[in-house]
Order: structure tokens, then sequence, then C-alpha cells
């Protein structure tokens, strides 16, 4: 997704920004965004040292599921407060993403080490996995 900047070049938007989404102000809760590989690279390294439990969401813009979820995704950053939220769209992160072949696809993390994944979307069964792991 692009936009114009005020000089006339257009300015590429990345992250939930790059959704094209209509995500209104504040409900990104606390999901971090990885725009670049080197940037989610660095976040599964914090992840690892930190030994947090995390959530990924590995989507896409042109993914209709991915669009459907997402938003349940970013208001549930804020209601599984012990758990770090990180979205990574599969486009901006080609490296990094590689092994991903479906999208929506959830990575769950527990002291550093990744102990679950699910494939798809569906709110309640999401929840339910957040809980699970939070």
């Amino acid at each position: 997704m692009s936009a114009e900047s005020g000089n006339g070049e257009e300015v590429r938007k990345t992250g939930l920004e790059g959704t094209g989404l209509p995500l209104p102000g504040g409900s990104h809760g606390s999901v971090r965004c990885a725009g670049s590989d080197p940037q989610l690279r660095q976040m599964l390294d914090s992840l690892r040292s930190s030994k947090s439990s995390a959530v990924i969401n590995y989507g896409a813009s042109w993914c209709g599921v991915c669009s459907q979820i997402l938003p349940p995704f970013c208001r549930f950053s804020n209601e599984f407060k012990n758990l770090t939220f990180i979205y990574a769209h599969v486009d901006e992160c080609p490296e990094t993403t590689q092994n991903i072949r479906y999208t929506p696809t959830f990575h769950f993390y527990r002291d550093g080490e990744r102990v679950d994944e699910m494939f798809g979307a569906g709110e309640e069964r999401l929840r339910d996995r957040l809980w699970l792991h939070s």
C-alpha cells in the first residue's frame, strides 16, 4: 500500500498500516510490527533471549482470512497483557517467512522456544489458544 508524501514522492506503508484495513486509532493495542527481515530477526532474537511468552501472526494484506482475524488479534493484545504480540507481513519479511506456507499462521513462544502453531483463523479458536499460552 502506498501514499504520497508532501513533496510528491510515493511512500510505501508497512506493518499494520500497510494492510489497508480500517483499524481505528488505538485498536492496534500492543501489537509490534515487523516491517522487514532484519526487524523480524531482531524480534525473534529478543524473544529467545528474554524467554517471554509471545504470539506471532504471519499474514498478508492480500489474504482475506488474514484481514478478518487481524482486528481481533489487535484487540486480544489488550486482553492478554502477559503475551507479546507481533504481526509479520510475509511479503515484507520474505527471507524470514519463507517456511510459512499458509496465511494466517500463528506461532506461539514460551521461554524463548516455539511451542505451538495454528493455521487459519477463527476468533474463538485464537482466543482459546492465547488463553492456553498466557
